[in-house]
């Protein structure tokens, strides 16, 4: 089993940053490729950031591009996500979640159903 933990969230105004963190312990899920998800209240959850192992395979939603950074640090069993110019529509319990294969394609990656280990949550709140 693997129990991951994120952190991190809060409440911070528009325009802001937050740095979320997500620790991983019990199996090794160093090979393994991992993601950030959201969900706002009366929505879906949906796809982030993904990042593979050693981080050279990077995917981020068109709503994080420019914004946010994904970075993994193996050794540690963390992933973080570095969040820049908050907005309102980014307010959401944010997830990080652990795939079921070490690669997957952009599609892949993004599909909700293919992870296969999650957190319990960090709530982001942005406010004007």
């Amino acid at each position: 089993q693997v129990q991951l933990v994120e952190s991190g969230g809060g409440l911070v105004q528009a325009g802001g940053s937050l740095r979320l963190s997500c620790a991983a312990s019990g199996r090794a899920i160093g090979s393994y490729f991992m993601g950030w998800f959201r969900q706002a209240p009366g929505k879906e959850r949906e796809f982030v950031a993904g990042i593979n192992w050693n981080g050279e395979i990077r995917y981020y939603a068109d709503s994080a591009k420019d914004r946010f950074t994904i970075s993994r640090y193996s050794a540690e069993n963390t992933v973080h996500l570095h969040m820049n110019s908050l907005k309102l529509g980014d307010t959401a319990v944010y997830y990080c979640a652990v795939h079921r294969n070490t690669y997957c394609s952009v599609g892949g990656c993004s599909d909700v159903g293919l992870y296969v280990y999650w957190g319990q949550g960090t709530q982001v709140t942005v406010s004007s």
